[in-house]
């Protein structure tokens, strides 16, 4: 009987990617001071790491502060742990206290009602793999959001998927503080 060694990933560095992965590098080292290992991770193919930045660049009908709360609150239902700590970090850049992170992360926004809204129905969508509850779809158009958004939100939780599921496959190394464990 064999026993499989646990395959390690490793994050590539400038010099190992293509030339316009490295142009791509450079725009961010310049853009955010550092290339995020999840980026950089993108880059071992040909046209992922444009892809996804495009993806996540494009734009939207919700506000910084509104992605960032889907970000959270996939990021928790998926167990990613890379994204829940770049995503903390995000969330505190975009006006977020750590409290209200963490509360964000466990399914609620007590402190804001539309968020709150927007929470519960990111959180169920994610949870049912589109499906979200009738409660939570009312609950978010009540808020005052709208079918546009709902396209936006399932953009955003789409995105986030991508990540949560490439850095839960692989565990390259976290270069963001570490988010809180709930």
């Amino acid at each position: 009987m064999s026993t499989l060694q646990k395959r390690t990933f490793t994050v590539p560095t400038r010099s190992q990617v293509s030339a316009n992965n490295q142009a791509i590098f450079d725009n961010l080292q310049k853009g955010i001071g550092f290339v995020p290992n999840l980026y950089a991770y993108y880059a071992k193919n040909e046209t992922a790491l444009d892809d996804y930045l495009t993806l996540q660049n494009r734009k939207s009908t919700l506000r910084a502060k509104e992605r960032e709360v889907i970000n959270l609150v996939t990021s928790q239902i998926n167990d990613c742990r890379y994204c829940q700590s770049a995503h903390t970090a995000l969330g505190k850049m975009n006006g977020f206290t750590d409290e209200q992170i963490v509360e964000i992360r466990k399914g609620s926004a007590s402190f804001d009602s539309k968020l709150d809204a927007l929470v519960k129905f990111a959180a169920s969508a994610v949870e049912n793999r589109g499906r979200a509850t009738e409660e939570s779809k009312e609950a978010f158009f009540a808020a005052g959001y709208d079918e546009a958004n709902m396209i936006d939100v399932v953009m955003v939780i789409g995105d986030k998927i991508t990540s949560n599921y490439l850095h839960n496959l692989t565990g390259f190394e976290i270069d963001f503080p570490l988010a809180q464990l709930l």
